[in-house]
């Protein structure tokens, strides 16, 4: 499977018992993440998770647990971001218009290769440049059968 950029919303819903069917399917998706190494994400979302994280679930998961998960993750190899991938960023918010937060997910997906931005905050199945929109809601991983 070729890389996969997962969005902080994914990670979070992994952890939300309120929607169980968001829940279960944000698991799948990190799962086959996690199974075929294809796990990418940038120091951004990572930064995303725990400070939602820890407003969200403020009693569902410690500020630990929270810190935890974001060290459990640093095994993807998160993106840094740096100049070169804000100019990317402003360039792909000019051109598709989309706000500013999404479009650098989406150059720091690109600048790591990533094929899929697993994310419900785009349009499903919108190529940006290279990188295609993947809303883990509406459809399901290559691995465990293909779409919803």
């Amino acid at each position: 499977m070729s890389e996969i950029f997962v969005d902080s919303n994914v990670l979070l819903y992994a952890y939300d018992d309120t929607d169980p069917s968001k829940r279960d399917r944000a698991r799948a998706w990190l799962t086959v993440c996690w199974q075929d190494r294809c796990g990418r994400v940038s120091t951004q979302v990572l930064n995303e998770f725990y400070s939602d994280a820890r407003r969200r679930f403020a009693t569902a998961i410690s500020a630990g647990d929270a810190r935890a998960e974001v060290r459990r993750l640093q095994q993807w190899r998160p993106w840094q971001i740096d100049q070169p991938t804000v100019e990317t960023a402003w360039a792909i918010e000019s051109r598709y218009n989309i706000n500013y937060w999404d479009a650098l997910m989406v150059a720091a997906a690109q600048h790591m290769g990533c094929a899929s931005l697993l994310t419900e905050d785009l349009q499903h199945g919108q190529i940006i440049d290279s990188v295609r929109v993947v809303n883990p809601f509406k459809e399901m991983p290559a691995a465990l059968g293909g779409a919803a």
